[in-house]
């Protein structure tokens, strides 16, 4: 897919500029194993990166969910990022996320195969009216991830994406005996010997706790050094890495239809999948190879992005100054290395 028209490549994927939706239209059926993306959300102020008005919101994002129903496998999964909103002028919350969810399912025939709840402990107060100035509402820092289907059984394994014991578990599983009696529980859950049973890490939970505390990444080092600014609305990367893990193989193909910096193609490319990144605006996703690059002086960077921004379809092999090696930790989430296991090969 993609074999011109495009930004810049890898090995693995391929950055494309353009409106997502004409984009996903060109794109067969059943071909995208999952869609992970965060748009830009529906607030009360407008950004600089193009959100749109509470009012009209649910009915022009309804338009892509329907593209990316059509274009996902019968096994894939369609996860979506939405920060809350209040209403304009009034510290009510605005509903359109859970309006947004309804519709999907009600309208368009959608699972939701799981809602998941992204805690950011680092986002600062806000909004300012009604946290900070007359303190009469706590710090918004939880955002919604829907994580939707087309099929009652998406593709997923919980063991990709394992953490890591809590210490009294640990001394459990080294002593069952003398920390746990199996016995049914007042709630009624039998539990058995089993539980003491050491299978390489714990189940998270759906409240994923992650910072998005990434201003001192290399990417906003070179978006500084060559004088543009980074996009302003980043998601942490350990978010799509977490799904990326959950709900795809090696080799599966990931697509985001509003990337930005495109977080989710590097990530993508890091564990082995194939990936595409559309975005509408030609300088976040030009600035979003400054993801890939190795380190190296700032002379070498500037022209590498000016050979993007100079033609929206330059159609750039970036692989020549791909850095190879892996260029995240993987357990920021708390996801322990003991706990990973070894991931079956693709047949």
């Amino acid at each position: 897919m993609f074999e011109t028209n495009f930004l810049y490549k890898t090995k693995k994927g391929k950055a494309v500029v353009g409106d997502s939706l004409e984009l996903m239209k060109s794109m067969p059926d059943n071909s995208v194993n999952l869609v992970m993306t965060s748009p830009p959300f529906a607030l009360s102020r407008p950004k600089e990166y193009g959100n749109k008005d509470q009012a009209d919101y649910i009915e022009w994002i309804l338009e892509f969910t329907k593209e990316v129903q059509r274009i996902i496998t019968e096994d894939g999964s369609f996860v979506i990022d939405l920060g809350g909103a209040y209403q304009k002028g009034s510290p009510i919350r605005s509903l359109y996320n859970y309006r947004l969810l309804i519709s999907m399912c009600d309208e368009q025939g959608w699972k939701l195969a799981e809602e998941f709840f992204w805690y950011n402990p680092a986002k600062l107060p806000s909004p300012i009216e009604w946290v900070n100035k007359r303190k009469i509402r706590a710090k918004d820092s939880v955002n919604t991830v829907w994580w939707l289907s087309k099929s009652d059984f998406p593709k997923a394994d919980i063991k990709n994406v394992l953490t890591e014991y809590s210490d009294r578990m640990k001394k459990l599983i080294e002593d069952s005996a003398k920390y746990y009696t199996p016995k049914k529980r007042p709630s009624g859950h039998d539990i058995s010997d089993s539980f003491g049973n050491d299978n390489g890490g714990a189940i998270p939970s759906n409240l994923l706790q992650i910072p998005n505390t990434e201003s001192n990444s290399k990417y906003l080092k070179y978006c500084k050094d060559i004088g543009i600014k980074g996009h302003p609305a980043r998601f942490p990367s350990k978010l799509p890495e977490f799904f990326i893990k959950f709900l795809t193989d090696e080799g599966d193909l990931v697509l985001d239809i509003f990337a930005g910096s495109n977080t989710t193609g590097w990530i993508a490319q890091q564990l082995n999948r194939k990936w595409l990144s559309f975005e509408l605006d030609h300088q976040y996703l030009s600035a979003s190879v400054l993801r890939f690059l190795d380190k190296e002086p700032f002379e070498d960077v500037r022209p590498k992005y000016e050979m993007l921004q100079f033609d929206k379809n330059a159609e750039i092999d970036a692989e020549g100054f791909l850095k190879q090696s892996v260029l995240f930790e993987p357990e920021a989430i708390n996801i322990s290395r003991n706990a990973r296991p070894k991931r079956r090969a693709n047949v």
